[in-house]
């Protein structure tokens, strides 16, 4: 064996590591995308993955001769069905019954495929080297390479080329060295059937990389069901807009934000009854709400001097300003002189900001997960309080009462347990359903002051009605949201979960 075929023996192994890794990390993200709740998603694929790689060690034993032709079989093996493994299962996800079996089976093939190869690639390396230089080298390369996959995934790779580029482009990488190792060997020619596959295999993840967006296009095409008006990944989620006749809808993350048809009714229920209730109100806050749709009825208020909102996603308020169509929605809202846009995680935002506001509006998406359950805690309530003014009022998108009861009343306890007086209210919005909002302040809250004219849905009798639960919504004991137990989440998931079948 060559120096030259060692030193690429090594690098295979942090080849190995980085594709391995890499692949666990894309069915983690992908199941907590689409079926939610991240820690039991990622913990699942992880134990999963782990599992297959002790199966896949333990079968390395039957192996016998030929560890090199069998080691290059498995590499290009791994390259064909991990590289494709995002976008197979985003075309899969609702075409099949049930989407954790092949989720499930595809992390299980994985594992113990990257099992069988680091005993193979020992075993092909141990007449080169010394026992303890042999382990040392070739696991100080696998955990190198773990390490380059656990910094480069979430920093570069799904930011900036999305789930699916990232598969199909360490695909390449698995079949890439697979190809070098076989044109390297002295008796090539024994392995021209694996170097054609291999060639194969490459060609098509290279098509794969470059139609890509196509493909994400057909599985969104398939999932929505309407046709697909703008689709596009950022660094925070990914944003598709469908179009339907006249029906205009946001999803983010596949989870309906808006329906242009009656989004009305959801804006005017989050504004006017907290605008309502505060004392003319000059300075307001929006968390979230980076479609402008809240801000357009806050404007409605000749007292506003100033609107602060603050979005996560550039790459959103940038759209809703300069796409007409879409900023005719929002009446052009982020154009105007009062309105600020700041793009930021609002928690840091919250922490660092010393300005105190008449009226917030806090319209995050629902709590799928965790990191958008921060946004839903004790600890961030509290940081909330210190941006209010005296009298101010803050309104609360909390889900349904009717579908996810106990998520929605999580979110009353966790407002209440940070030093809040609340209010909640529910309104018809039938893209949604029932859907509920919690107002909160320092002092008790009254009855809705004037309302602006030209409303469409809310009156003082709706106004009034809103804040009635009949017994199927009604208030049950619930706990608090912390930072540390994340129980919305948890709930949110579970009720959501059988009404959703």
């Amino acid at each position: 064996m060559t120096n030259r075929l060692g030193a690429a023996l090594l690098v295979s192994a942090f080849v190995v590591a980085t594709c391995g890794l890499i692949y666990e990390l894309l069915a983690g993200t992908l199941a907590s995308y689409l079926l939610g709740d991240s820690v039991t998603q990622f913990s699942i694929v992880i134990g999963t993955y782990l599992f297959a790689m002790g199966i896949g060690s333990w079968c390395s034993r039957y192996v016998r001769d030929n560890e090199l032709a069998v080691f290059v079989r498995v590499e290009i093996l791994i390259a064909a069905i991990g590289g494709a493994s995002a976008a197979v299962l985003f075309l899969l996800f609702d075409r099949v019954a049930d989407f954790r079996i092949p989720l499930y089976g595809l992390v299980l093939v994985i594992g113990a495929l990257v099992g069988l190869e680091i005993p193979l690639l020992m075993r092909i390396l141990k007449d080169r080297l010394e026992f303890g230089d042999l382990v040392s080298k070739v696991l100080t390369f696998d955990y190198v390479g773990a390490l380059a996959a656990s910094l480069l995934f979430p920093l570069l790779l799904v930011p900036h080329l999305g789930l699916m580029r990232t598969g199909f482009l360490f695909g390449l990488a698995n079949v890439g060295i697979a190809i070098v190792l076989i044109l390297m060997l002295p008796d090539k020619r024994r392995l021209r059937t694996e170097l054609a596959a291999a060639i194969l295999v490459a060609l098509a993840l290279a098509a794969g990389f470059i139609g890509s967006e196509r493909l994400q296009r057909a599985a969104e095409v398939a999932a929505y069901g309407e046709p697909i008006l703008y689709a596009a990944s950022t660094p925070y989620q990914r944003v598709v807009l469908t179009k339907r006749g006249a029906d205009l809808r946001l999803y983010l993350n596949g989870n309906l934000q808006f329906s242009s048809r009656d989004e009305y009714r959801y804006h005017e229920a989050l504004v006017h009854p907290v605008m309502s209730r505060s004392n003319s109100p000059r300075d307001v806050l929006v968390l979230g709400g980076g479609d402008g749709l809240a801000v357009r009825e806050i404007l409605k208020y000749p007292s506003i001097r100033s609107v602060t909102l603050v979005d996560l996603d550039p790459e959103m308020t940038t759209l809703f300003t300069h796409s007409e169509m879409l900023a005719s929605l929002n009446n052009h809202a982020f154009r105007s002189p009062k309105v600020h846009v700041i793009n930021a995680d609002a928690f840091r935002w919250l922490r660092a900001n010393t300005r105190r506001f008449d009226a917030v509006l806090v319209d995050f998406p629902d709590p799928t997960n965790f990191s958008v359950g921060k946004l839903y805690t004790v600890s961030f309530y509290k940081e909330l309080t210190r941006a209010l003014a005296p009298g101010a009022v803050i309104s609360v998108q909390s889900t349904s009462p009717l579908v996810a009861p106990r998520a929605y009343w999580t979110v009353a306890a966790t407002l209440e347990a940070a030093g809040l007086i609340t209010r909640g209210y529910h309104v018809y919005v039938p893209s949604f359903g029932e859907w509920g909002f919690v107002l909160a302040s320092n002092r008790p809250i009254g009855p809705a002051g004037p309302l602006p004219a030209g409303l469409r849905f809310l009156t003082p009798q709706t106004d009034r009605l809103a804040f009635v639960f009949p017994p199927d919504m009604a208030r049950r004991a619930v706990p608090v949201n912390r930072l540390d137990n994340q129980a919305l989440v948890r709930e949110f998931e579970a009720e959501w979960s059988v009404y959703e079948g």
